[in-house]
């Protein structure tokens, strides 16, 4: 089992007048930066200065594109032409990298947020999209995708470099999708209980359903949501049990030494 892993975190999800979550802290423990990209999250101003806060702390960056839906926070389904999709992916992650290069930075990976996520990790046809998309903008990015998604397959078909992910603070179904956000169970709460999830998860290999299925799965990534109230307690912990356990923490696309 490697024991070099990577934490991320959703970051610049303030949007004008209206704040959320509190990057600044956050980035002290995380590795990696998923930045909203304006389309469900985010504005040009809350882009820039995320970028400046991931650069001083030296974590490296990603796009975070979504469907057009910033009145949904984009976790509302919507149905749309795949070259509507490819298009709008494209917007997102060039916005993204342009204002990164003006901050001395670059773009290393993609990883999709909401609805739009949760729809291409169950379908192929949609991931084959969002694959080609990225691809087509560069394909030296890295695809941030799900644990055992069709994101993560369409990824490599499309010869990506594909780093799957786990979620400290969200349980799973028996077929390896994230239980409803409507459901009681949906989330997992404190950081005690999100690190004893993780490491269930990393002993074993394997995704672990709410039900005690276990899915076996490469596993390089944790994510912990950064709009949750509790998401700098957690992600902190995290970071300190992980390393406390052996694991070297390490941003996408680093050096694995």
């Amino acid at each position: 089992m490697s024991k070099i892993i990577n934490l991320n975190a959703d970051l610049g999800e303030s949007f004008g007048a209206w704040s959320m979550g509190a990057d600044q802290a956050l980035l002290a423990s995380v590795n990696s930066a998923n930045v909203a990209c304006g389309f469900h999250a985010g504005d040009p101003v809350v882009m820039r200065q995320t970028l400046r806060l991931a650069r001083a702390a030296g974590v490296s960056v990603g796009a975070h594109p979504s469907f057009p839906d910033l009145q949904g926070f984009g976790r509302r389904r919507m149905q749309l032409a795949p070259a509507e999709i490819e298009a709008m992916l494209i917007y997102q992650i060039a916005a993204l990298d342009g204002m990164a290069r003006t901050e001395g930075l670059r773009v290393v990976h993609v990883k999709v947020h909401g609805a739009l996520s949760n729809m291409a990790c169950s379908d192929l046809a949609l991931a084959r999209t969002v694959a080609g998309a990225i691809k087509a903008y560069d394909r030296t990015l890295i695809l941030l995708a799900p644990a055992l998604s069709c994101l993560g397959t369409a990824g490599r078909e499309a010869g990506l470099a594909v780093v799957e992910e786990i979620f400290a603070d969200r349980a799973y179904q028996d077929d390896g999708q994230l239980v409803p956000r409507g459901r009681p169970d949906a989330m997992i709460h404190g950081a005690v209980r999100s690190l004893a999830h993780v490491q269930a998860m990393l002993d074993a290999q394997a995704l672990i359903s709410v039900s005690g299925k276990h899915l076996p799965t490469a596993i390089g990534s944790i994510c912990v949501h950064g709009d949750g109230p509790e998401a700098v307690a957690t992600a902190a912990y995290l970071r300190a049990e992980l390393e406390r356990k052996g694991y070297r923490l390490r941003p996408l696309g680093a050096p694995a030494a």
